[in-house]
């Protein structure tokens, strides 16, 4: 008799969902603890050279960095822990019992589908609530080189901007509006395309409709002389928002505050698809893991002793590993415009989807 509930059995859906839950978390964490572990050895010797940075300094490095390899890798221990599961279920023939029982291929992974729901909730939150205020203080610690970092709130970095012929590189822009303030100021004057002046300026804020730097050299390339200034005037014209928005970072902003920089932006008549797949990417990007049991379910099928199930499981690992390949290329082609964003962000989703839904219909068949 087949069974033609959603689930298996609520015994049966309690007892996968506990395996599959506790195997990707055991994955998460081993795949964490080795990352940070190389991480922290790679950017230790940097964060402790600024002066006064000590122990407190590295397990905030590691506070901080912590959650960005949970959000990245958080898909890929799924992936993981299902294959792991129902690998294990298939060794020991569980699988083929449930099936002799009635229990279709859907049904089987169908408790492993909803405790993937469950992580992409949990990863969204985690990603809008944690992640992107980690990500903004670890780049603003960056930037101020490992020391202490300019109060402020919204701390940017590494601001790019095109004023004129002239360009401008900003470290660390902080604040809204009048109250901006900038550190580590570098302008590059020229005319007609040929760099006349060279300005460096320890720090900015808004006077009138300029920019009052502090703590200024500059160089003339004309006459090789280079002075120093205590103050200097400069960016008439220049509004707080074309330098608050030179550059959006999304990985700096939840959704919503990412959607208010589209909206400002497109206000301003400045471009947004690249903006645009970003932020449909932040719901895309969590959604990833209700696919990796569908991607790795056929690890669970065909017979133990049939010789197959390690090269089933090389399979499911190997569409899993496809599917963030392209889901990386599609974000790249967004990126360039070359796909809109909806297709840059659901465009992997949906192909994969169908994808593992047909290897699954054609191995019920």
């Amino acid at each position: 008799m087949i069974n033609l509930s959603f689930f298996p059995s609520r015994h049966i859906a309690i007892y996968m969902a506990r395996l599959f839950i506790t195997r990707s978390l055991a994955m998460l964490g081993a795949l964490v603890i080795v990352l940070m572990t190389l991480d922290l050895l790679g950017n230790s010797g940097q964060i402790l050279a600024h002066p006064g940075n000590g122990d407190a300094e590295l397990w905030r490095y590691v506070g901080l960095r912590l959650p960005q390899l949970i959000n990245r890798f958080l898909p890929f221990s799924v992936l993981l822990g299902t294959l792991i599961t129902l690998t294990a279920l298939n060794q020991h023939s569980e699988v083929v019992s449930m099936k002799a029982a009635g229990i279709s291929a859907h049904q089987i992974i169908a408790p492993l589908i909803l405790a993937a729901g469950l992580f992409a909730i949990l990863h969204f939150a985690f990603n809008e609530r944690v992640v992107t205020r980690a990500t903004a203080a670890l780049d603003a610690w960056e930037a101020a080189e490992w020391g202490p970092v300019p109060a402020g709130s919204d701390v940017q970095t590494n601001i790019r901007l095109l004023h004129d012929d002239d360009l401008i590189f900003i470290r660390q822009v902080a604040g809204h509006g009048d109250a901006v303030r900038l550190a580590g100021i570098d302008i590059y004057e020229r005319e007609g395309g040929t760099l006349r002046r060279i300005i460096n300026a320890q720090r900015g804020r808004r006077a009138g409709n300029a920019w009052e730097l502090e703590g200024v050299r500059s160089f003339s390339v004309d006459t090789g002389q280079q002075a120093r200034l205590d103050r200097l005037r400069f960016g008439e014209g220049i509004t707080p928002d074309q330098i608050t928005l030179a550059q959006v970072d999304p990985e700096q902003q939840d959704f919503w505050s990412l959607r208010q920089s589209i909206s400002d932006l497109a206000a301003a008549n400045r471009s947004t698809s690249m903006l645009e797949a970003n932020l449909w990417r932040k719901i895309a990007s969590p959604m990833s893991s209700i696919l990796m049991p569908l991607l790795a379910a056929v690890a669970a099928f065909g017979l133990a002793r049939s010789g197959q199930m390690m090269a089933r499981a090389v399979i499911g690992m190997a569409l899993g590993f496809a599917y963030f390949v392209a889901d990386n290329f599609a974000l790249a082609m967004g990126n360039f415009g070359a796909y809109p964003p909806l297709l840059a962000a659901w465009g992997p989703f949906l192909l994969f989807l169908l994808v593992g839904e047909a290897v699954l219909i054609r191995t019920e068949e």
